[in-house]
């Protein structure tokens, strides 16, 4: 267990955070998902990434994971839609995690998205008193670098880095996307289809401005090439059935 004060940006108010692994009796809140689009958009972020060998052992990328602190001797749960820990410690036993406490269990958070609902205004609150909005939570108690909100169906993405122990908005680079560092890839928005959805989803880019590709595109692209080589030996005079 860790113990640390921090400054609730509100005069005369202070907290005592403790970070402590909850029993594993711990009732953890029931949240539904929102609507179906959401699972989908995070299952595709995670999609790509383990395709290009990201998903080591030790990293963390979870969707609706409970992410915890005591805050003043009140447990605090918060579930985001989806984040990424650049370093957990294994699990004691086998099995599934219910819940992450940084600090205890591994590394900080580095970066949480929130999906935006139809009815739902929280991921914006700043509310500082129990049971603690999100946007405050993140920034002050859990303190992640990048938080992003993004909204799947007007496709609008917001990103705040924290600067100075506060939140500030960042602005996206000529080609729409913002460089997210401690992931070493650039993420944007992307229209089309995958699966049974048709709309904005996130997607990610290397380095070098390459998409990250899901497993169907990577299927498209390979049955491609296939059929320019079988083109490319037929109009040499060769049976590519014949080949041996």
């Amino acid at each position: 267990m860790t113990v640390a004060q921090v400054q609730s940006g509100v005069p005369h108010l202070t907290y005592q955070v403790k970070w402590e692994k909850l029993p594993e009796d711990y009732l953890l809140p029931d949240e539904p998902v929102e609507n179906t689009s959401q699972p989908l958009i995070a299952a595709a972020l995670r999609e790509s990434m383990e395709l290009i060998g990201l998903l080591t052992p030790e990293r963390l990328v979870a969707s609706n994971l409970g992410i915890c602190a005591t805050v003043n001797g009140k447990t605090i749960v918060k579930a985001p839609d989806w984040l990424y820990v650049p370093k957990v410690l294994p699990l004691e036993s086998q099995g599934t995690r219910r819940s992450y406490t940084p600090r205890v269990e591994g590394d900080a958070l580095a970066v949480i998205m929130e999906f935006l609902s139809e009815t739902d205004g929280g991921e914006y609150s700043f509310r500082p008193f129990y049971p603690y909005g999100k946007l405050w939570f993140y920034e002050r108690i859990l303190q992640v670098p990048v938080y992003m909100i993004f909204e799947p169906e007007e496709g609008t993405l917001e990103i705040r880095q924290l600067q100075e122990s506060q939140y500030q908005i960042q602005q996206p680079d000529e080609n729409e996307r913002y460089w997210i560092a401690s992931l070493n890839l650039y993420l944007g928005i992307w229209h089309g289809t995958k699966a049974e959805r048709t709309g904005y989803w996130l997607r990610w880019w290397d380095a070098d401005g390459n998409l990250l590709l899901w497993g169907a595109e990577r299927l498209e692209q390979e049955r491609q090439r296939a059929a320019r080589l079988e083109s490319y030996l037929r109009s040499q005079g060769i049976d590519p059935n014949q080949i041996p």
